[in-house]
């Protein structure tokens, strides 16, 4: 059966998502605009630095939860790598729709908020209401979208 839109650039952020060097979640981002990708990210550590997949991960080694404490962890969020990736190519995001993994974090939904994304969808749910809450509040539509 074909896929519809929605569910075809949500395959395509898994398929990025399987780039990711993080530990704990891999998370894979395609941002569209009318059904055109623009850019893709996933997440992991900052350009030229090691990934935690070769020395670990601070945020396991000191138990720190899901949607806490961002700061300490070396990784770039997917949301985070495919705004930078429109940035470093001169792309523009504005108007356009963020596929990605897992519902963004209150640091991704303020980038992807200045970046004037206009929709979200997300497959899998993240302890982070405050995210979904400014995404509502800036009128960003937000889908949580089923994989099968």
């Amino acid at each position: 059966m074909r896929p519809s839109i929605d569910e075809y650039f949500m395959e395509i952020a898994y398929v990025v998502s399987k780039r990711s060097t993080c530990l704990r979640n891999q998370v894979g981002a395609v941002i569209v605009k009318d059904k055109r990708i623009l850019a893709t990210g996933y997440n992991g550590a900052p350009r030229n630095l090691d990934h935690c997949l070769d020395i670990g991960c601070i945020r396991k080694q000191n138990d720190i939860p899901s949607g806490e404490r961002h700061e300490l962890c070396r990784g770039v969020h997917a949301e985070q790598n495919a705004i930078i990736q429109s940035a470093i190519h001169g792309v523009s995001v504005e108007g356009s729709a963020l596929y990605s993994t897992h519902q963004p974090c209150i640091l991704c939904a303020k980038l992807i908020i200045n970046a004037k994304i206009r929709r979200v969808v997300f497959a899998n749910s993240y302890p982070d209401d405050a995210a979904l809450k400014f995404l509502k509040q800036a009128k960003v539509n937000v889908v949580q979208q089923d994989i099968e």
